[in-house]
Order: C-alpha cells, then structure tokens, then sequence
C-alpha cells in the first residue's frame, strides 16, 4: 500500500529530491503489475494452453461465475469487448433500428458506436457537474422512440441511478449501464452494472481489470436475457451448427479469461490504492488552487481516471510532456461534435457543461502502482506550468 498522506502545507520543488523530479512518471504501468502478478498469471495461462480449450470452454465459465458474483448479478456473459458488449446488450433488449438511446454526450465515442450498430441513433445529453448523465436533461430529451437510456459511470465514479430508474421506469424505458470504466464502483451499496437491465465492462488492458488484449463482459439478473446474450456471443447457437438466431462471433477468449481471474482477486485492494493517490492529488490541488474531481460516494469511486481542469490546457499538455509527465484528455471532442455524427444535427453551443469540460479536462497519472513522490511531483510541476481553472473561474466571476 502507498505511503499514508500527511499534509505538509505548500508544495515547493524543494520538497521533492533532484532524482524523483527527473523520473519520468507514465500515464499507466503494466509493466510494473505484470511483474507483481507474473508468478499467478503464467500458470494460468499455461493451463490455458495445455487444456487447448482456447474459446469459452472452463475457464470462461469459471471467470463469468466470480465476475458476476463480485459485481452482484445473477448471470455474466463474456464477449469480445466493452462495445460487443453494449451491442449485444442492447441488441438483447430488442433495440434496434427506429429507435433512440439517451446518452451523455461526455463519453468514450464507443458508447454511441455501440448504439449505431443495433440500427439505433444516439440521444446525447449534456453532463451534470462530476461528468455523469443529467437526469433533467435525459428527462427533456426523450421522445416516442426514444426506448433506452445507456448511463456511462465515467472514470470510475458510479452515476447515482435512482433518478435515473424513476425516469426510465415512467417513461417504459430499458437501462444499459455502461461500466466500463467502473469495474467495482458503488453507488448506494450497489456495484455499478448490477443496477439496470443490464451492465457492461471492458477489460482493455488499461482498465481497473484489464485482460492482456481485448476482453468484455455483460451482467444481469435477467435470466431471459442472459439465455438470449449466450446465443447472440456465438452465432446464434445453442447446440453447434443449428443457429437458432442471427447472432454474432464476439466470444471471450479463455486465456484472457484466466488473466482477469487472476486479476480480480486483487482488484479490490488495487482499487483502494487508487483511492489513496486520489487522496494524495486532491490535497496537493488543493492546496495549489486546482479543480479536485467531485466525489459523490468517497466509498465507491475507483479512480479509473483522475481528471482535473485547468486553463490552456494543450499547451500545458504539451509542457508536462516536455518534462517526463504522461497526461491524458478524456474527451476531447464530445459525441455531437465528431464527425461522425454530424449526421444528427447537434451545433455547437448546445450542451455547454460537456463542451467546456472537453477545452478543460486534464487526465493525471493514475494507476495501483503510482508512487507518492511521483504524484508530488506531478502536482508540483502542474504548478509550474498551468494556471489551475479554479482561479480561471474566480476572475471570471
């Protein structure tokens, strides 16, 4: 575990040694959990390989029993990806072409692809103040097809969903949660995923629970819908070569399977790791004047991403680049202003808590392994380069 935090007042270059403020800190290390894990990971990988059972097969089955038991759902269905897993979510719930899905307009542009390939068209929406889905704004936006709505529970904070479900429930609409980036993240004493009709995940490597290549997963307590996701995964078969659907090839590989069991034991202690560091980061902001991230359930954030705001922030970027820090925006150009999606309509102007976010947002370095001096140094050294958006504001004001 890191270091615990003491505030030690104003951060100034001299409290950090020569050494650490020369070391480059990454945006994420896999290297450096790979080798921590390295003695669990390669047998089960050898099992893998001996078994020859290399798509579903055990080690799936094994995996989906405690990924569903830790989420607490019912059933797990794994796939191929975070978006095959939204597709067929949605394509299971019925969604397909004519109808519309509400989502916010702060996400991954998978979130919508996912959408565009069931036939469907993507509803977005502007985001509340800690980057999740307004329930005002996805209230005004339905329309009579409107037939879904897909709440994202962005960079590791889950999205309080009571309002959303009140909303959902009088309007006669299903609930796809998309969690892939909230892999354990509570809202109310329950697990992101586990809430709506059903819950997605992605386990991309850089995720909480990333495989060692692509990986998804589907949860629900919907045994009708769990039957039809086995079908839709794999050709639309139940006994091989008679296909009782039109399903898909989006199967979940059993070595990548066996990464992620092993992984998922430790992903509540990794998880409280991110906790710390954000602890650590919010501190040092605020002591030098930054945006801390708002945290609506201190218990249940998993810091998939810690995301700031500050002023100039490309060329402030850039700078941190110059000096060995590794950033990311996430996003930098919202759902309805990609060009992909001209097509709906939306100008400029429209959702301006989002658009205002994508000139703003900041991604620090984040991940389980992430030293304490590392994270001082990345604060102190943001000092030296940006003007945080807090100040921004005040003059503003």
């Amino acid at each position: 575990m890191p270091t615990p935090y003491t505030p030690i007042g104003p951060v100034t270059a001299e409290r950090i040694p020569a050494t650490i403020r020369r070391v480059k800190v990454p945006f994420v290390d896999l290297a450096t959990q790979y080798a921590a894990i390295r003695g669990e990971v390669l047998p089960a990988m050898e099992e893998v390989l001996e078994s020859a059972a290399f798509v579903l097969g055990p080690h799936v089955a094994a995996f989906e029993q405690h990924f569903a038991a830790y989420i607490g759902a019912r059933y797990c269905v794994g796939v191929e990806s975070g978006t095959a897993a939204l597709k067929l979510a949605l394509a299971g719930l019925g969604i397909g072409p004519g109808d519309e899905v509400v989502l916010p307009a702060n996400t991954y542009i998978a979130s919508a692809l996912a959408i565009s390939a069931v036939g469907a068209t993507p509803l977005p929406v502007d985001v509340d103040d800690a980057y999740g889905l307004d329930p005002n704004a996805f209230e005004a936006a339905i329309t009579p097809r409107t037939k879904a709505v897909m709440p994202v529970h962005l960079y590791g904070q889950a999205v309080p969903m009571r309002p959303i479900l009140d909303v959902a429930e009088r309007y006669g609409l299903r609930v796809v949660e998309d969690a892939c980036q909230a892999h354990g993240a509570k809202i109310d004493g329950r697990r992101a995923g586990a809430i709506g009709d059903a819950g997605c995940f992605s386990f991309y490597p850089g995720k909480n629970l990333g495989a060692y290549g692509d990986g998804g997963a589907i949860v629900t307590n919907d045994e009708r819908l769990y039957e039809r996701l086995l079908l839709e995964r794999d050709f639309g078969q139940k006994k091989k070569y008679e296909h009782l659907i039109k399903g898909d090839n989006c199967r979940l590989d059993a070595i990548q399977a066996a990464v992620l069991d092993v992984k998922l034991r430790y992903l509540d202690e990794w998880n409280e790791r991110r906790r710390d560091h954000a602890a650590l980061y919010d501190a040092l902001l605020a002591i030098a004047g930054f945006e801390t991230p708002k945290n609506r359930n201190a218990e249940g954030h998993v810091y998939h991403l810690y995301v700031t705001q500050v002023r100039d922030r490309d060329r402030v970027r850039d700078e941190l680049a110059s000096r060995g820090i590794a950033t990311g925006i996430h996003y930098p150009v919202p759902i309805h202003l990609q060009p992909a999606y001209a097509d709906l309509g939306i100008l400029p102007g429209r959702f301006p808590v989002t658009e205002t976010a994508a000139r703003r947002i900041l991604s620090l370095p984040m991940y389980p392994e992430l030293e304490a001096n590392q994270i001082r140094h990345v604060v102190d050294t943001l000092r030296e380069v940006a003007e945080p958006a807090l100040r921004l504001r005040a003059s503003v004001a």
